[in-house]
C-alpha cells in the first residue's frame, strides 16, 4: 500500500506522528507537513521535523509548498490519504477545492481518482461552516474521523487513548492492528 500522510496545522500534531511511526514498515509512507503543523508541533511538544523520522525507510517527506510534487499527479499512484488533523482551515479548502499547497493539491487529486480518503478534523466545538464542509466531503466518499474516543476498551491512560484512535483510523485504511481491546 502507498499512503498520503497529511498533518495540517490543528492541535494535535504528536497523534500524526505516532500514527505514522505506529504503520507497518511495508507500507510506503508519503508525509507532507504544512508550515502551521510544523509549528504547532514545535508549541505543543517542543519538536522540530527535521529528523523525526531520518530512520524510516518507508518515509518520503515532502514540503507543503511544492505543489509540482509527484503527490500533485494522479500518474504517481498513492492508494489512501489521510490528513491528521485536518485544520478547519484545510477543511474549508477541500471542501470547495482550493488546490493552493501540496496537501491539498494531493486531497483534490485522490478525489478526482476516487481513492480513499480520511479526514480527521481536530477542533471543538464544530461550527455550522464546519459540519456543512463534513457532510459536504462526506457526500463525496471522504471518510470524516476526528479523533474521538470510545470508551468500551477501557482505556486507562493516554497512550491508550491515542492507541484506540489510532487503530480506529487504522482499521478504516484496512490496516491490521492491536492497538486497542475490541468489543466481544
Amino acid at each position: 500500500m502507498r499512503l498520503t500522510v497529511a498533518i495540517s496545522g490543528a492541535s494535535g500534531v504528536n497523534l500524526a506522528i505516532k500514527f505514522i511511526k505506529t504503520i507497518p514498515k511495508n507500507i510506503t509512507l508519503f508525509v507532507v507537513f504544512s508550515k502551521s503543523a510544523k509549528k504547532a508541533l514545535k508549541l505543543e511538544n517542543s519538536i522540530e521535523t527535521k529528523d523525526i523520522f531520518k530512520d524510516y525507510e518507508n518515509i518520503t517527506l515532502f514540503k507543503d509548498k511544492n505543489i509540482g510534487a509527484a503527490l500533485a499527479s494522479g500518474s504517481f499512484k498513492v492508494d489512501k490519504m489521510i490528513i491528521l488533523p485536518c485544520s478547519s482551515n484545510t477543511l474549508a479548502k477541500c471542501a470547495v477545492g482550493i488546490a493552493d499547497s501540496l496537501i491539498t493539491r494531493a486531497f483534490t487529486v485522490m478525489l478526482k481518482e476516487k481513492k480513499e480518503i480520511i479526514l480527521a478534523p481536530r477542533e471543538l466545538p464544530l461550527n455550522t461552516i464546519m459540519l456543512k464542509n463534513m457532510l459536504k466531503l462526506s457526500n463525496l466518499g471522504v471518510v470524516i474521523a476526528p479523533p474521538v474516543l470510545g470508551y468500551y476498551s477501557s482505556q486507562q491512560s493516554l497512550e491508550e487513548m491515542e492507541n484506540f484512535i489510532i487503530g480506529k483510523w487504522m482499521d478504516i485504511l484496512k490496516i491490521d492492528n492491536n492497538l486497542y481491546k475490541r468489543w466481544k
